[in-house]
């Protein structure tokens, strides 16, 4: 019995994969994407400066 043959083997090495090539569709698509989180951040700004739409709910009597 060696002495380093002990504890777990290292895995062999995986070829690193090669960029792909992005087509017409690919790039449309992105950028459909970039354009909808654009206008989604834009909601979210002008929806955080208005106060809540329903502050109802039940509502208590000062009773106890």
């Amino acid at each position: 019995m060696l002495g380093r043959e002990g504890g777990k083997k290292k895995p062999l090495k995986q070829p690193k994969k090669q960029a792909k090539e992005m087509d017409e569709e690919d790039k449309a698509f992105k950028q459909k994407q970039k354009e909808e989180q654009k206008k989604l951040e834009e909601l979210k700004a002008k929806a955080a400066g208005k106060a809540p739409l329903a502050t109802g709910g039940i509502k208590k009597s000062g009773k106890k």
